[in-house]
C-alpha cells in the first residue's frame, strides 16, 4: 500500500511538518526504517536513533520537534506511542484482506442458531443449537461455538477458537487462535484416595472490547460465572480459573496464572509469569512485577514485585540489595561475635 502523508495526517491528525505529497509505503522501526518509512519516537532512550534514521517521516513529540525536523518530515503529536497505535490500525484495516461475509460450505450451523447480518463463518467451524452471532462477526475455520452462546457484533475469532456452551463474548473482541472459553475449571473433592469431580455449573461472561492470545484459557465458574470486564487485555498462555472476576482495562502478559475465585480490580497489571493465588482481592491499580506471586490480597494501588516474599516494589528492591550483601554480613557478624567473645 502507498499512501501520502496528507492521507495519514487527515485520518489520524497531528501536525505534519513536510511535503504532505511524501509517499509512505510501510510503518518501521526508527533504527532500521529506510526511505518510503514511517516510524516512531516515544521513549527517550532511543533519541539517539534519531538522528541517523532513514525514515520518510518520524511520528514525535513537542520535545523532539527540533530535532526530527533537523532530518527531515514529523508528524508531531502529544502522544507517539498512541498515534502509532492508531496508525497500525488504520494500516492494518487496509492492508489485511477480511474474509467475505457468507457461511462456508462445510460449516456445520445449527438451524436454530441465529446469525447476524454481515457474517463470515469459516471453513469447518461449528455453531451448536441456540448459539447467537451478532453482525459482521468473523469465526474463523475449525472453530466451535456451544450451545445457547453468545458473540457480540464485531468480534473476530482465529481458526480454532473454542466458546462453550452458554458463555457469552461482547462486542468488538479479538480472541486469537487456540483460546478456550468455558472449559471446566479445576474442581475435584478428595474420596477415599480418589478425586470426586466437581461439575462446574457456571459459565463464563466476557465484555466488549476484550483481546485474548494464543492458547489463552477462561475456565468457566463452578457455580457463578468467570468474568472478564470490557477492555481487558491478556497475553499468550494466560491462565484464568474457575470464579475469577477481572475489572476493566486490566492486562496480563504471556503465562500468568490466576487461581479460583480471584477477585482483580480495575486498570491492574500482571507482568509475564506472574502467580496470583485463589480467592485473593487486588485492588484497582495493582501492578504486579513479573514472576511476582501474589500470596495475600493486596488493597493498596501500587507496584509490587518479588517471590521472597512480595512487597511494595521500593522495598522489595532495598531487601534484594541487601540480599546481595548476605555472605559478606554474615562473616562481618561472625568476627564481630569472635572479637566479643575474645
Amino acid at each position: 500500500m502507498t499512501v501520502t502523508l496528507g492521507e495519514l495526517v487527515a485520518a489520524l491528525g497531528g501536525e505534519l511538518h513536510g511535503d504532505a505529497a511524501t509517499s509512505i509505503t510501510r510503518v518501521e522501526p526508527l533504527e532500521t526504517a529506510t526511505a518510503g518509512g514511517i516510524a516512531f519516537l516515544s521513549n527517550p532512550k532511543y533519541r539517539s536513533q534519531l538522528v541517523g534514521s532513514q525514515a520518510s517521516c518520524v511520528i514525535v513529540s513537542e520535545a523532539v520537534k527540533d530535532e526530527a525536523l533537523a532530518r527531515g518530515a514529523a508528524i508531531v503529536t502529544g502522544d507517539p506511542y498512541l498515534y502509532f497505535a492508531r496508525l497500525t490500525q488504520w494500516w492494518a484495516a487496509r492492508v489485511r484482506p477480511r474474509p467475505a461475509a457468507g457461511i462456508h460450505s462445510s460449516a456445520v450451523v445449527d438451524a436454530t442458531a441465529v446469525i447476524g447480518q454481515g457474517v463470515t463463518i469459516g471453513p469447518l467451524v461449528v455453531v451448536e443449537a441456540g448459539a447467537i452471532i451478532e453482525h459482521d462477526v468473523i469465526i474463523g475455520s475449525h472453530c466451535s461455538i456451544g450451545a445457547r452462546a453468545r458473540i457480540g457484533a464485531g468480534t473476530k475469532l482465529a481458526p480454532h477458537v473454542t466458546i462453550g456452551f452458554d458463555c457469552t463474548v461482547g462486542a468488538r473482541c479479538i480472541f486469537h487462535s487456540g483460546v478456550v472459553i468455558g472449559a471446566d475449571g479445576f474442581g475435584f473433592a478428595p474420596n477415599k484416595g480418589r478425586w470426586e469431580k466437581i461439575e462446574q455449573l457456571g459459565a463464563v461472561r466476557i465484555g466488549d472490547d476484550v483481546e485474548l492470545g494464543a492458547n489463552t484459557c477462561v475456565d468457566r465458574g463452578a457455580l457463578g460465572d468467570t468474568v472478564i470486564e470490557q477492555g481487558v487485555k491478556l497475553d499468550n498462555l494466560v491462565q484464568i480459573a474457575h470464579n475469577v472476576h477481572i475489572g476493566e482495562h486490566s492486562a496480563m502478559a504471556g503465562c500468568v496464572g490466576v487461581a479460583g475465585s480471584a477477585h482483580i480490580g480495575k486498570h491492574c497489571t500482571v507482568g509475564g509469569a506472574g502467580m496470583i493465588l485463589g480467592h485473593l482481592t487486588l485492588a484497582d491499580n495493582v501492578h504486579v512485577s513479573s514472576g511476582t506471586l501474589i500470596s495475600r490480597s493486596v488493597l493498596k494501588p501500587g507496584l509490587y514485585s518479588g517471590a521472597f516474599p512480595f512487597d511494595e516494589n521500593a522495598s522489595w528492591e532495598k531487601n534484594a540489595a541487601t540480599l546481595r550483601q548476605l555472605h559478606a554480613l554474615r562473616d562481618r557478624i561472625r568476627n564481630l561475635e569472635k572479637q566479643v567473645k575474645s
